[in-house]
């Protein structure tokens, strides 16, 4: 007899909560928050790479293999290339691999009318607020600093020359919101 009236009272419970449609002055009164929240897994040429000197005379060929028993395994990852002078000079991110991987990365945006030393209620606008993850998990992550003569390894004229490597593995904690700043006016 309990678990009848206890099923009645589920049921007389679902229909008291049913969902209604709101006017438009209601829903002006209606609060709420916006934004994003991110959660990702990035691998980068975990399982190969870019394209390797074939050593025959032949185009570069795409390289099956980056582990360390290959014979160019620095040219293994990918490579992101900024030109840093109009006519030649680029800042090299080369040989980049791994597993990035975080969760509860947020955007929003976030009116400033205050704090900042008083510099606040001087700016009075609205900044992009990237909420930083609690953490970010590497795995075998690894890439090259360096400077380059060319965009690419297999331009006529290629000579780079590395200024320091990095490789990652565990976590990292991370704590705080970036704020971004719009300059100039709309």
């Amino acid at each position: 007899m309990k678990i009848i009236i206890l099923v009645l009272s589920l049921f007389c419970l679902q229909s008291t909560f049913a969902l209604e449609p709101l006017g438009e002055n209601e829903m002006g009164q209606v609060l709420g928050q916006g934004g994003v929240y991110l959660s990702g897994d990035i691998t980068i040429n975990a399982e190969g790479g870019p394209l390797n000197a074939s050593g025959d005379g032949n185009p570069a060929i795409w390289q099956a293999t980056c582990d360390t028993s290959s014979s160019d395994n620095k040219r293994c990852g990918a490579r992101l290339a900024v030109n840093t002078v109009e006519n030649g000079g680029w800042l090299v991110l080369d040989n980049i691999r791994g597993r990035f991987s975080f969760e509860g990365l947020t955007l929003k945006t976030r009116m400033i009318d205050s704090g900042f030393d008083g510099d606040g209620a001087t700016f009075d606008n609205s900044v992009l607020e990237i909420g930083l993850p609690n953490t970010i998990s590497y795995g075998d992550v690894s890439f090259t600093l360096a400077n380059s003569s060319q965009a690419r390894p297999t331009d006529a004229g290629f000579n780079q020359t590395d200024i320091f490597s990095v490789n990652i593995n565990g976590d990292v904690s991370l704590h705080g919101n970036l704020l971004i700043f719009p300059t100039g006016t709309p």
